[in-house]
Order: C-alpha cells, then structure tokens, then sequence
C-alpha cells in the first residue's frame, strides 16, 4: 500500500531528513538562470542545485574548473529568484575553500548573502574538514560530495567510475560518516558502484543523493540539460533522457529560418 507524500510548501533541510526517515525519494535537478528554475521549481523538483556543471553546459568548458565565484552568485541569484518551493544548493567552485577554511568561509558567505541561496555544496571529505567545519559554525548549511568529484578530474585524470578497489571504497565510507558527523545535511554520490552507494545509504542519517550511484540511495540528481536532451554528445550509462530538445529545437529553429527566408513569417496576424 502506498503512503500518502506530506506536501512541502518550502522543502527545507530538515524536510529532506524526514523523506529519508520517509522513505520518500528525493528529486534533484540543476538549474542556472531564471527561466529555467522557474519551470524546475513548478515541477516539484526538491531540491536544485545551481552546479558548477555551469562551466560545462553554458559557457562550454571542458570541465567544471574555470567558473569562478562571481559567475556562481551570477547565476545562482537568478535561480533563487525563480524558486518558490525547492531548496537552493550552490556549488562552491574550485579555488574557492580547499586550501584555506578563512577563504572558505568568506565564498560561502558571498553566495549566500548575494544569491539568497539555502545551503552550499562542497567536494571531498577528510581533506576539507577544516574548511566544511569552519563553514558550518557560521549557520550555513553543507551538503557534501563523494565519489568522483569533478574538480579533481585532473587528479583521476579520467571520469570512470570510482571507488570499485577496496581500499577506496573504505576512504569513502568513512568519508561519508565523516561529513554525517561534523553536521553536514546530506551527501552525492557520484559514479560509484550501487551496491557500494547502498551501504553508505543505510550507515548514515542523513540523505544520500545519487548521480550514477544506482538505486539503492535517496534521490537522484541529474544535469536538467541532460535529462532534456539539449547536449546530445554525453552519453553516460545513467543518463536517462525524457526528451530530445537538441533536435526538436534545432528544427524549430531550421524552420524559423526558412520562414524568414521565404518572407512567410510574419505574416499579416503577426504585425501592426
């Protein structure tokens, strides 16, 4: 039998706690101007993560590595204005809190001060205890990030999926319990084998969001451009794509131009 969801008219940290404890699924998508976080937001999507992914699908970066803080506050304010119902995450970009808890403090209080988001996200695990913790006795809520992390592609140097040898699948593990234990709200899991993500799952508290981590976690999250079919050349095994924006669009627009070109459009309903 089926339990009745409890309706969320602002999803909030805590509400993501109760989900789990739930056994409510967790929706998480990304979003990066205004328009976008609109429609996102209008579909109930709990959370949204304004992503350094950014870097990759709006301004064609080959990694996440080159946005910088003041695109992020850019575009996560635009998503904020947008949201009426979900959470707001905002990456941190890279630079911006690794070496240094005082520099990572300062980015995390920009962001929120200037984009109004709810809570930041954060890659890596003992490594960036200083600065995770540093960050959470200010008040700001952080949400963790496992697995692989693509600001350090360079250090992998490939996006294969981690954690598959023992030895780091026990760093995650206690990476995981970690980040559960210094206060952080709740982890991804990035493409890292689902057996492996359901264990972290079921040690933890707190919520276990999965890209490519199977299904065995607490929600998903995937790139909203991704999911509509707007890049095409990315083509991982997780992916599931609900449309095909990147042809649709592109034939709209072939048409718009042969309208143009025709001198069918505007026709006379379309002019004053």
């Amino acid at each position: 039998m089926s339990v009745a969801k409890k309706e969320y008219k602002r999803v909030t940290v805590k509400s993501l706690i109760e989900m789990k404890q739930d056994g409510e699924k967790i929706s998480m998508l990304t979003s990066y101007d205004y328009s976008m976080g609109k429609i996102v937001d209008a579909a109930q999507v709990d959370v949204i993560l304004v992503g350094d992914s950014a870097s990759n699908v709006i301004a064609g970066h080959e990694t996440t590595l080159p946005i910088t803080l003041d695109q992020m506050i850019y575009h996560a304010s635009s998503v904020v204005r947008a949201a009426k119902r979900a959470l707001v995450v905002v990456d941190i970009p890279f630079g911006s809190y690794q070496g240094d808890s005082k520099e990572a403090l300062r980015s995390a209080i920009r962001i929120m001060k200037e984009s109004g988001a709810h809570a930041i996200k954060v890659e890596g695990g003992a490594e960036i205890q200083g600065s995770i913790g540093r960050i959470l006795e200010a008040g700001i809520p952080v949400m963790g990030h496992l697995g692989l992390t693509p600001q350090s592609i360079y250090k992998f140097g490939t996006y294969t999926v981690r954690a598959k040898e023992e030895q780091e699948a026990e760093k995650l593990k206690e990476d995981a319990k970690l980040l559960e234990e210094i206060g952080c709200f709740g982890i991804v899991l990035e493409k890292i084998p689902a057996k492996l993500a359901q264990e972290v799952a079921e040690s933890v508290s707190i919520p276990i969001i999965g890209i490519g981590a199977g299904g065995g976690v607490d929600g998903q999250v995937l790139v909203v451009h991704d999911l509509l079919g707007m890049t095409h050349e990315f083509n991982p095994r997780f992916l599931r794509r609900y449309m095909n924006l990147y042809e649709d669009m592109g034939n709209a627009i072939s048409q718009y131009v042969d309208d143009v070109k025709s001198r069918d459009f505007p026709n006379e309903n379309e002019q004053y």
